[in-house]
Order: structure tokens, then C-alpha cells, then sequence
């Protein structure tokens, strides 16, 4: 019986990620469409960081979630860079970006982030992650709060508990689906941009281990001041009562925002109607979201 569940996970597990795949093969023509103005390496010790910067203006970094490369934002990247500075990256083991001897952790990647904006004479930026990519820019504003006007956080979590339990059951097992993987369009993504193909196996082994490490920053993030964004789809891979807490720790819901607005967070929330964490990129409402939140005057948090 507990074997057949297994399986019932891991073949659950292999399905959303094949539609996260076929979203990202769907719309990489847009992508080569919009060709980047400047991409390279940043040089970060022994890691080789791929980026790509689009567009002109006000600096935005675009990180994207585990399995996932620069693609992932393909439905979004050319309305970003319409009026800012995009620079998107593919994390180590991830894309372009080739693995390196080194544990996956929020912590490092965000380090990552950080030398990258170093590397590229960029004091400040906005950063936009999108899953574990949320993770790692709540990371870079705790490690890093120098560096940050304000943080777009998509369909992440500020602790491991805030995953669903099936979610946190098929982050574990990733290992174990590296192979069935292998038939997936996400697999044929990797192959096409990766230095070496063959580090599949030990991009998921590593990634299993990496999610599956608990976690819980309510400490830290309640310390956060810049304003930060929280966007997820209602029937996303975490529960709108943990975006609710979320909201809490970064000082917003504590009371009526008043007539003249006086009340208002300078945090914000949105929940988008009828998104899952795997189509949540592709709503229609999400740009509009992100660069009115972006565009908005504000300050930070007493």
C-alpha cells in the first residue's frame, strides 16, 4: 500500500513538472525574439554565473524556480524590460550556470545574487523570484538589505511548513524521478542550454536534499523594511492562509487602511483568481501587478 502511494506521488510529482516544462517550451520563442542587450558570466569564486540583462532603466533581477532557467519568464520578460532593466539569471547547476562543488542552499544563491550585482557596478535593484527563486531573494534582502529597493516574492513560502504537504512529499522524492523526468519537455529544455547534460541526476539529487531542509524565517523576515511584494495564484502549491501570515510579518493586515490611505502597508498582497504555481507566470494579471507595485512611490517600513 505504502509503496503504490509512493508511486501515485512520484508519477503526481512528474506531471506538474511536465506541464512547468511545456510552459517553458511553449513560449522559448518569445524569448529568442526578444534578444538579451548585453549576457555573460559573472565570475563569483569558483561558480560561473550565466545572466542576461534586458531592456533599459531602473535595475529589476529576475530569479527563477527549482528544474527552471531564464525561460521560465519568457511570458513576462519583454513587458518588464519595456521600462526597466531586466536581469535575469539561471542559478547554480541550473541553465547555462554549470554545477559546482557546493550543497544548493537559499543562502548561497543569494549570495550569488549579490556578487552578480556587484559584479555588474549595480549598488541597488528590485528583485522578482519566482518559487525557490522567492526564497532566495528573501535571503538576499535578510543578508543582503544594502542592496535592495523592494522584493516581488511569487508563490513562495518564508517557511517550510508553508509548502503543502504533498508539495513538501514530491520535493523529497525528486531524486528518485530523476529518470522518469528524463522524458518530460523540461528535461529537453536543460539539455538544449546546459553545459553538461549528464549533471541532470545530480541537479535533482541535490535539489531533493536542498528542499527538503527546514526552514522557518518569520524572525527575519518580520525584520525586513523594504516593501515587498507577496503574489500567488488562489489555488497554488501554498495555501492563502500562509500568504496571509506572510503578509502579517511584513506589517500588513494589522488594521483598516483609512480613507485618505493613511493605513495602507507599504507591503502589499495579491492573490490571483484561478492560478495554480505552475500557470501563475502566464496570468494575464501578473505584469500589471508587479509594475504598478514597482512604479509606486514608497517608503520604508518604521
Amino acid at each position: 500500500m505504502k509503496k503504490n502511494v509512493k508511486k501515485n506521488r512520484l508519477y503526481t510529482f512528474c506531471k506538474l513538472v511536465t506541464i512547468t516544462g511545456i510552459l517553458g517550451i511553449v513560449t522559448i520563442s518569445v524569448c529568442l525574439a526578444q534578444a538579451p542587450l548585453k549576457k555573460g558570466y559573472a565570475p563569483l569564486n569558483e561558480l560561473r554565473l550565466y545572466y542576461e540583462i534586458h531592456g533599459q532603466g531602473k535595475p529589476l533581477v529576475l530569479i527563477h524556480g527549482g528544474l527552471g532557467c531564464i525561460e521560465l519568464f519568457d511570458p513576462i520578460l519583454k513587458n518588464l524590460a519595456a521600462t526597466r532593466q531586466v536581469i535575469a539569471v539561471d542559478l547554480q547547476a541550473h541553465g547555462r550556470t554549470a554545477d559546482i562543488n557546493r550543497p544548493l542552499s537559499y543562502e548561497a544563491m543569494a549570495d550569488d545574487i549579490a556578487g552578480l550585482l556587484e559584479y555588474l557596478r549595480i549598488p541597488t535593484a528590485d528583485l522578482m523570484g519566482f518559487s525557490v527563486g522567492g526564497g532566495v531573494v528573501q535571503q538576499v534582502a535578510i543578508r543582503h538589505p544594502q542592496m535592495v529597493n523592494k522584493l516581488v516574492v511569487l508563490s513562495a513560502p518564508y517557511r517550510h511548513a508553508g509548502w503543502y504537504p504533498e508539495i513538501r512529499q514530491g520535493q523529497a522524492q525528486m531524486a528518485q524521478a530523476a529518470e522518469a523526468l528524463k522524458s518530460t519537455p523540461l528535461y529537453g529544455l536543460y539539455a538544449s542550454l546546459a553545459p553538461r547534460k549528464e549533471d541532470w541526476t545530480v541537479l535533482c539529487t541535490k535539489l531533493a536534499e536542498f528542499l527538503k531542509k527546514d526552514y522557518d524565517w518569520s524572525k527575519a523576515v518580520a525584520a525586513i523594511r523594504k516593501p515587498v511584494l507577496l503574489i500567488a495564484g488562489d489555488a497554488d502549491a501554498i495555501p492563502p492562509a500562509h500568504l496571509t501570515e506572510f503578509f502579517g510579518l511584513l506589517g500588513g493586515g494589522k488594521q483598516d487602511g483609512g480613507w485618505d490611505g493613511a493605513g495602507v502597508p507599504v507591503s502589499s498582497l495579491a492573490l490571483l483568481p484561478g492560478a495554480t504555481h505552475y500557470n501563475v507566470i502566464s496570468s494575464p494579471t501578473l505584469v500589471p501587478i508587479v509594475t504598478a507595485f514597482l512604479d509606486k512611490q514608497a517608503g520604508q517600513r518604521k
